[in-house]
This record gives structure tokens, C-alpha cells and sequence, in this order.
């Protein structure tokens, strides 16, 4: 090998070891190669272009001020755990806002720096405060772990390996390049993408009970919360291809992890 090409390879696992960052609670580590300033003001645009062409209900609203309710409570409850551990610095560039979008969508998520979309076909399977308090507490999880910053990381490795072979097979024929190209999308996909996103929701599973449990909901709500998703949700497909765990497995990890979290975390408001 070159010294040039030595020089390469010094550098860029250098750059690959100072981007390891720590998840809270978990400790694991986890590849971060873009620039949280950076990820903030692409996820910002985002929200601010979506929320500018939706339904977004009035902030009078009782649907749209129960999620600000749900969402202000596990905010000081987020950035309470971070302060009690010292990592006040995440949340430096957090901009906090709740909006609910009137549109029959199951769904709920958080960007980076704590921009949160709830929409109204959540609300009849969320149920209650706390039903709602287990989806808000997940999804402000995902940005708690920078597991968007994780991914996008992730992605870029993976358009870097398939450069590194293109490059590699560049001497072959057009068909032998297509096939193994092809291949190497294939099993990066079940080998990281698909994997990496089962743990992420699991990772953002276990902080979202923590946190819902410090803002005074009670963890327990996540099992039957869960339970009447999996009822919703119609369209399964084999877990080990699909990006978040089977509704029973992740069933099953809530049951385990519940006891220990409400004994230490939960108080129930009065």
C-alpha cells in the first residue's frame, strides 16, 4: 500500500473513533459523522415545511393542548435526567416544539433538536394522557439518542463501502458489477440498516419509559398501549425485514423492563 493511501486510512479511522458518541441510560456507543449543528438546521427546515402545509390545529385546541400537556411534562422530565447526569450539553441546541396535525394518520415523531408532530389518528389508540405520554416519550427518545444522526451515518458507510467496490470491480463485466452491487445493498440492509433500527427502537422503547415515568405517567400504560397498535397495524411482515421489533417481542422486553423502571423513576402526580 502507498503512503499516500496509509495516510487515507490513518485519517479516516481517526475521524471514525472521535465520532463514536454514548447513548444515555444504555452507555452503548454509537457512530455520529454528522454535525449536530448541522442535523438541527436540516431537521428544523423539515419541520417548519411540514407543519407549514398541514392541518395544524389551534394551540386552543383540547387535542392540540393535551399533546403541548404530555409533551411540556416529558420535556422537564428529559431535561431533568440530563441534568442529574451531567449532560446538559445534548440538549443545548434543543428547540422544544409540540404541534398536532389534524389528519387520520397513526402516527407520531420527533426530529432532531426536539421538534415533535402528533397527529389526530394517534389520539383514539393513545387513548389517554398516559397512552400518549408512552408514544411522545418514544419518539423524543429517538432524538435523546441521536438515533437520526445514527442513521444517516450509518447510510453514509454504507454509500462509502459500495464506492470502495465499485471501484474494486470496475474491471469486470457490467452484469458481474450489477450482481455484486446488488448483493452488498442486499446484505447491508439486513446485516446493519434493518438490525441497527430494531435496537434503536428498542434503545428508544427503554428511555421513553424512563422519561414518561419521570413526568408522572405510569410506565405500565406502555404494555396495552402497545397491544392496541398491534391490533391497528395490519400490514406485518417477517421481523428480522422489518425496521422495528415484532409486536410481541417488544411486548415482552416492555414486561421486563417495567418493574425496575417504575420502582425507581415513577411518582405518581397528585
Amino acid at each position: 500500500m502507498k503512503r499516500l493511501e496509509y495516510a487515507v486510512v490513518f485519517v479516516l479511522v481517526s475521524f471514525l473513533v472521535t465520532s463514536c458518541k454514548t447513548v444515555p441510560v444504555t452507555g452503548r456507543k454509537q457512530l455520529n459523522l454528522v454535525p449536530e449543528f448541522m442535523l438541527n438546521e436540516m431537521s428544523f427546515t423539515q419541520y417548519d415545511s411540514v407543519v407549514k402545509v398541514s392541518p395544524t390545529l389551534s394551540l386552543f385546541d383540547s387535542r392540540a393542548m393535551m399533546v403541548n400537556r404530555v409533551g411540556s411534562r416529558i420535556q422537564r422530565a428529559v431535561e431533568s435526567y440530563m441534568q442529574q447526569n451531567n449532560l446538559n450539553k445534548d440538549l443545548k441546541n434543543f428547540q422544544w416544539t409540540f404541534n398536532t396535525i389534524d389528519e387520520n394518520l397513526v402516527n407520531a415523531w420527533c426530529m432532531p433538536g426536539g421538534k415533535v408532530v402528533v397527529y389526530t389518528g394517534l389520539l383514539p389508540v393513545s387513548q389517554t394522557e398516559a397512552g400518549l405520554a408512552v408514544v411522545m416519550g418514544h419518539e423524543i427518545a429517538h432524538a435523546i439518542a441521536r438515533h437520526g444522526n445514527e442513521r444517516m451515518s450509518d447510510g453514509l458507510l454504507v454509500g462509502l463501502g459500495g464506492l470502495v467496490l465499485q471501484e474494486a470491480l470496475k474491471k469486470k463485466k457490467e452484469e458481474t458489477q450489477a450482481l455484486f452491487l446488488a448483493l452488498y445493498m442486499i446484505g447491508s440492509n439486513l446485516a446493519l440498516a434493518l438490525p441497527n433500527s430494531r435496537m434503536q427502537e428498542s434503545e428508544a422503547d427503554k428511555l421513553g419509559l424512563i422519561f414518561m415515568s419521570m413526568a408522572g405517567y405510569d410506565p405500565s400504560e406502555a404494555v396495552p398501549f402497545w397491544e392496541r397498535m398491534a391490533s391497528v397495524n395490519k400490514n406485518k411482515v417477517p421481523e428480522f425485514l422489518s425496521t422495528h421489533p415484532g409486536d410481541q417481542t417488544r411486548i415482552k422486553n416492555l414486561q421486563a423492563l417495567i418493574p425496575e423502571i417504575k420502582s425507581k423513576y415513577y411518582s405518581e402526580r397528585q
